[in-house]
């Protein structure tokens, strides 16, 4: 487990994005360590929290959700891989997370400006889609192409925060394995069929993380008022080919095909290809340093963990 303790009942956690994947788990994990977890939705109709409603294209916020928030996490976008890369959804991509930033900006100047704390979640696309066998840290140089510009930009946006005295923490989230969705099940669909197989070259670097790991470190920060930018990956990348191998053994199946060529890749998903055969492999030296202990560090104890 993570060595993050929460136990401040005073705190409450505004938290955008809350009923995806990640901030479903995290609400569960705040909340279960005494903080009141409350969201921010386009349709407000979930039971489990209290919601407050927002449209971001409108410009439109609830006062109150603002008013009442000590912290503030913000995990909203478009996401990446849901649509096919066409120009109007790279478009939303990146409108997404910039416009809502800016949004609660102004909102907090206006309504709240003894706000403690600013996370907002951001992406090793930052490195760029393809950074090699280099090991990149948080002070690396940032990389190149469509998502290394929308990180770059989502980050910048994140940081204005600092101007109403407000301390701001980023978390470039790296692939995140769970069993209720994302990367790891659709990777794992091909290998239960027995056409599993690794893309592109297979040598490009995944750096993953367990969601409950990557929960934590959200956590970590917020408990510890860490400030600044924070890899959300753990600590043993794997390449492709390796991280294929690894599912098909746990899931007990064999690899048979050929790796599966670019060209066809791109067929199939167009541009969004590019993040499929290139890769990042990036190091959690620094937010290992700021305390957090890793509970799935191993590959192997992960993909046992979230396929058994």
């Amino acid at each position: 487990m993570s060595s993050t303790k929460l136990n401040d009942p005073a705190k409450t956690i505004l938290i955008t994005g809350g009923t995806g994947l990640l901030g479903t788990e995290l609400s569960k994990l705040l909340t279960a360590s005494g903080y009141k977890v409350i969201h921010l939705s386009r349709n407000p109709t979930q039971k489990h929290y209290q919601t407050f409603p927002w449209d971001v294209k409108k410009g439109e916020i609830d006062d109150e959700a603002i008013t009442s928030a000590s912290a503030i996490i913000h995990l909203a976008g478009a996401g990446v891989s849901d649509k096919r890369w066409s120009e109007s959804w790279k478009k939303e991509i990146y409108n997404s997370r910039i416009d809502s930033t800016r949004l609660l900006k102004e909102k907090v100047a206006k309504l709240n400006p003894q706000l403690e704390h600013y996370i907002s979640a951001s992406a090793i696309g930052y490195y760029g889609w393809d950074s090699g066998e280099k090991l990149v840290n948080e002070d690396s140089d940032r990389g190149e192409g469509f998502l290394a510009d929308v990180v770059v930009d989502w980050e910048k946006e994140a940081d204005t925060f600092k101007d109403l005295n407000i301390t701001v923490s980023k978390v470039r989230i790296g692939i995140v394995l769970s069993e209720k969705g994302g990367a790891l099940v659709e990777m794992a669909k091909p290998i239960r069929f027995g056409v599993g197989a690794p893309l592109g070259s297979g040598k490009q670097y995944m750096s993953w993380i367990h969601i409950k790991d990557l929960c934590g470190i959200f956590a970590h920060v917020l408990e510890n008022k860490l400030q600044g930018t924070f890899n959300g990956v753990a600590p043993n990348p794997k390449t492709n080919k390796e991280f294929t191998k690894a599912v098909a053994n746990q899931l007990k199946k064999p690899l048979w095909l050929p790796n599966v060529p670019k060209f066809a890749l791109r067929l199939i998903v167009g541009e969004m290809a590019d993040i499929l055969i290139g890769g990042n492999r990036v190091s959690s030296k620094k937010v290992e340093e700021a305390g957090f202990n890793f509970q799935f560090a191993a590959l192997d104890e992960a993909l046992q963990n979230l396929l058994q």
